[in-house]
């Protein structure tokens, strides 16, 4: 009877939704030491839904709930990143947290939140119809509106805060419209049975068909960050404490991907030809203007967020390709980047003091001179960044092109090569700061810089797995190559 629980392949989100149960009961009675009860609760949560998920490991795909909810090896690989990249979202976040004065939103509110995101992300990438899809899409969402807003007594956070849920919420009804066009045309909501329709239409799509999949990929771009729905990234990286940043840009970059699956992969594989050029303009837009914009900006985390865009960019278009090579690099490149994104913010978690926060590049002057091992884990995390040998950023970018090349993209790869050479100056000058400009004489930039040995020991692991994904990537590759069924193509 263990062993068919075990097995169940919702297991893993009903787990969560326990617990998240369990922490918000005990929040609610305890009174003393809330704030470590609650993070302890919320990574233990984590970790047990982290095991349900090793567990189903051998378990077949099927599709459960009246055809809501499906398991197969692409929510089994999606699942595994948004989970231990959660487990050390709240590790940098409980590090910041005791930096600040004590506040409600800094003791359990966060993790609550959090765990109701990471809740949406489970089921936006096992959701087979979309219904569920949208549920689990908006679970999602919605804590992250307000977890951006708990600073709104400050100018940018409550700007930030507006703006995101704004556009938002505009999103969210693009997408919502954009189903309602695709169910009225094929007359369901499952999305195998939608893919099954329109395979059987022999290339017949209706113009309603088109603009709801514009609408969808409105949606799509939106979730992710990408051109032109790019405009709430850099005003809710600024405006958000860098926590609640850490979160956004990290985790739901991975769920992002997950709907641009189901939806375009799953759904619509027959409307590649219709959304694969859209896809690629999208593409280039991204990096393109992302690559640009990130050299003028003197806020680090402003650059952080174009480089997030540019990124999102490379990403897509391993879509483009249309291949499970293709695929599979994306998966691939998502995760690798949600690594090195939570390296990039955790550091300035880590660096930060409580009564200053690290806000320009400048504020990293002469990081070697205070703490070289930091500034020897930011080198490692920027060079991955810009795709430079022999970190995990370059294989990343290298699979992406390699997807290209095997379907005669080949424009396509020398323009994103291109790009990402240029992209490289504004990563390469955050290490030339560190290493060969003096420290600004300042009360803040001259402290010492100390951090919690968990959240030493957690961004010295976050780093350090770039370059051993990077030295050995095959078997991550791998992991991401079985999503789609390419074991055996050759990356390298």
């Amino acid at each position: 009877m263990l062993v068919q629980l075990l097995k169940f392949p919702a297991l893993p989100e009903i787990a969560l939704l326990i617990m998240i149960c369990v922490v918000l009961l005990l929040d609610l009675f305890v009174k003393q030491k809330r704030a470590l009860l609650s993070y302890v609760m919320a990574q233990l949560s984590l970790v047990v839904t982290l095991c349900f998920v090793f567990c189903l490991h051998l378990v077949p795909a099927q599709v459960i709930f009246r055809q809501q909810f499906v398991w197969d090896s692409v929510a089994y690989c999606i699942k595994l990143t948004v989970l231990i990249l959660g487990i050390f979202i709240f590790i940098y976040a409980r590090d910041a947290m005791g930096k600040k004065p004590p506040k409600p939103v800094y003791s359990s509110e966060f993790y609550v939140l959090g765990l109701f995101s990471i809740l949406g992300m489970l089921i936006v990438t096992s959701a087979n119809s979309l219904l569920s899809l949208y549920l689990g899409l908006e679970l999602l969402s919605f804590p992250l509106y307000a977890l951006v807003a708990t600073e709104r007594w400050q100018a940018n956070s409550a700007e930030a805060a507006m703006k995101y849920f704004i556009l938002g919420a505009l999103a969210s009804g693009l997408l919502l419209y954009g189903f309602s066009l695709v169910y009225g045309t094929t007359h369901s909501l499952v999305i195998s049975a939608i893919s099954q329709t329109l395979s059987h239409a022999g290339g017949q799509f209706s113009i309603i068909l088109s603009i709801g999949l514009i609408f969808i990929i409105g949606g799509i771009a939106f979730k992710l960050g990408a051109v032109p729905f790019q405009s709430w990234v850099p005003d809710v990286y600024q405006g958000a404490t860098t926590p609640i940043t850490l979160f956004i840009g990290s985790a739901p970059k991975v769920a992002g991907l997950a709907l641009a699956i189901r939806l375009l992969i799953d759904a619509l594989p027959s409307l590649h030809q219709q959304w694969q050029p859209l896809l690629a303009i999208i593409a280039i837009a991204s990096f393109c203007l992302g690559n640009l914009v990130a050299i003028i900006q003197t806020n680090l985390k402003r650059m952080l967020a174009y480089s997030a865009i540019a990124h999102i960019g490379y990403i897509l278009l391993g879509i483009v390709a249309g291949t499970p090579l293709g695929y599979a690099m994306s998966l691939f490149y998502v995760s690798s980047y949600a690594l090195m994104a939570m390296g990039a913010f955790g550091l300035i978690i880590l660096v930060s003091q409580a009564n200053y926060e690290i806000e320009q590049i400048d504020d990293l002057r002469g990081l070697n001179a205070r703490h070289p091992w930091l500034a020897l884990l930011m080198l490692v995390i920027m060079f991955s960044m810009a795709g430079i040998p022999p970190t995990v950023g370059f294989f990343a970018k290298m699979g992406i092109l390699q997807a290209l090349i095997s379907v005669d993209q080949v424009w396509l790869a020398t323009l994103a090569i291109i790009f990402a050479i240029i992209g490289s100056y504004y990563y390469i000058y955050v290490v030339k700061v560190m290493y060969f400009e003096e420290p600004t004489p300042t009360i803040q930039a001259l402290q010492p810089v100390q951090v919690s040995r968990v959240a030493y020991l957690a961004l010295s692991i976050n780093a350090i797995l770039l370059l051993v994904f990077g030295l050995f990537p095959n078997w991550i590759m791998w992991l991401a190559k079985s999503a789609f069924s390419v074991i055996n193509y050759p990356i390298y």
